[in-house]
């Protein structure tokens, strides 16, 4: 460990003799075989951050892997068999490790051609150059503690670069899907991908198309639920990554007006973004999806609604619900779970009501309907109008800033009074039917739907008013 500072020397060392990494250690050094501790653990460890997961690689077979991991959990699984892969779960105390133990790779191509195929080695160096980057390419024995670094992914940790261990042409050819861990490692740990990678990864955009949706859906989820992932979207859309997958991010890229008279609307949702993710470390959230992705995309329906008007004006009218429709479409394609799909489209949608409530009075009426409309994503609506606030104009962003905070105010005052969060009829349903004396059918739901309008006009009344409107409305019915 010549070349790690002291610091990082124990940080490794308190990592090979965690309980259940040495318990390991010993069951593959006592059957014969080499176990090291590879990858993001031994990355994170250099960096003074503890990984959830732990990875080995080994000289052991699968086979001799599942033998050996079943001394410690009889459940196994082997979804990776094919890579040489076996998984299980280990307890450490009050602690549950995810733990996998690949066999070592080597370098094996198809004959005539440079596409790889998997095949087992002996040797920790020919596994590591297999690596997606350098910074995962670094390895520790679980046995004798020795610090493996062959592509000096250390020396790249500390001079914040990102590059592969062999060349970005195999790698990437290998696994497409490396091109947008690039972007997630970029991002996550500010390195700055060295100018041969953004070239390949360039060229090479177009075979994006052979990897699954559900794969880049959860590595573009990874990405986006990073502290800061601006870096790693801006290397998506420059490289042309992010058209393969998400063609709207980069067509927000919107040529300016020659009088300026509109925003950058790519760089306003990366601010949004930005001042979402504050927002939520501010309200005491965890990272969210459905806010991370409503926060980008608000305002993708902007360049099909882009109009030139007289006098130099720039309009996007109607881009919410043109937006939202976009939404739906592009979410479902990527896999999105519908729950995901409906909450980002619904916001996207409701993502300019609150403009206009600082020119005028809004009723409580006014108000009960945006929390009706909201629904369990109010919360995130009021992050998201908080967000989308990017003038440099002072005074119109404290105004906007007041106005929002008046807003909040009210629902809180009105739903302390009335129950918003649960905003209901006077009567249900049973009443309903007793009062008209009529069995269940189409008509209870309008008589329903009647009365919730007329709680959202007025606020909540007795029973005996709530009986007494319906009575006067059923008899308007014929």
């Amino acid at each position: 460990m010549s070349d790690l500072s002291l610091t990082q020397q124990r940080a490794l060392a308190a990592l090979t003799m965690l309980p259940v990494v040495a318990r390991l250690g010993d069951t593959f050094a006592d059957a014969g075989f080499s176990l090291y501790v590879v990858g993001g653990p031994v990355r994170d460890a250099l960096l003074g951050e503890e990984s959830e997961d732990l990875d080995f690689t080994t000289n052991a077979r699968p086979d001799d892997i599942e033998r050996l991991l079943r001394r410690h959990n009889h459940a196994t699984w082997d979804m990776g068999r094919d890579f040489g892969t076996i998984g299980t779960m280990l307890r450490d105390g009050e602690r549950s490790w995810q733990v996998e133990v690949t066999t070592h790779r080597a370098d094996a191509y198809e004959p005539g051609t440079r596409k790889p195929i998997v095949a087992y080695g002996d040797r920790i160096d020919d596994d590591l150059v297999r690596r997606d980057f350098t910074v995962n390419a670094m390895a520790v024995s679980v046995v004798d503690g020795t610090f493996v670094d062959p592509y000096h992914g250390l020396d790249d940790l500390a001079d914040h670069i990102l590059r592969t261990p062999t060349s970005p042409e195999i790698s990437f050819s290998e696994d497409p899907l490396r091109m947008l861990r690039a972007a997630r490692f970029a991002a996550r740990l500010q390195l700055r991908p060295e100018p041969d990678l953004i070239r390949v990864m360039t060229e090479l955009a177009p075979r994006l198309e052979i990897v699954s949706a559900e794969r880049i859906r959860d590595e573009f989820t990874k990405l986006l639920l990073l502290d800061a992932p601006r870096v790693g979207l801006d290397l998506l859309v420059n490289t042309g990554l992010a058209d393969q997958f998400l063609p709207e991010l980069p067509a927000l890229r919107l040529e300016r007006d020659e009088h300026h008279r509109h925003k950058d609307v790519y760089e306003h949702s990366l601010i949004v973004l930005d001042q979402a993710i504050a927002l939520e470390r501010e309200r005491h959230h965890e990272p969210d999806i459905v806010t991370r992705l409503v926060a980008l995309l608000h305002d993708i329906g902007k360049p099909r609604t882009r109009r030139f008007e007289s006098g130099g004006k720039v309009s996007f009218h109607h881009h919410d619900i043109v937006g939202a429709k976009m939404i739906r479409k592009r979410l479902t394609e990527l896999r999105f779970s519908k729950d995901v799909i409906e909450s980002v489209a619904l916001l996207v949608e409701l993502h300019l009501r609150f403009h206009g409530y600082g020119e005028g009075a809004w009723s409580d009426s006014a108000v009960r309907r945006y929390v009706r409309d909201a629904g369990p994503d109010l919360e995130r609506l009021h992050i998201l109008t908080r967000s989308d606030c990017t003038t440099r104009n002072q005074t119109k962003a404290d105004r906007l800033r007041r106005a929002y905070e008046e807003l909040e105010w009210r629902i809180d005052e009105l739903s302390a009074a009335e129950e918003l969060d649960s905003l209901r009829p006077d009567l249900d349903g049973n009443e309903i039917m007793r009062i008209l004396d009529v069995g269940p059918g189409p008509v209870i739901g309008k008589a329903y739907n009647f009365l919730l309008e007329r709680r959202l006009d007025r606020g909540p009344v007795p029973p005996d008013v709530a009986e007494a409107e319906l009575r006067e409305w059923w008899s308007q019915q014929g």
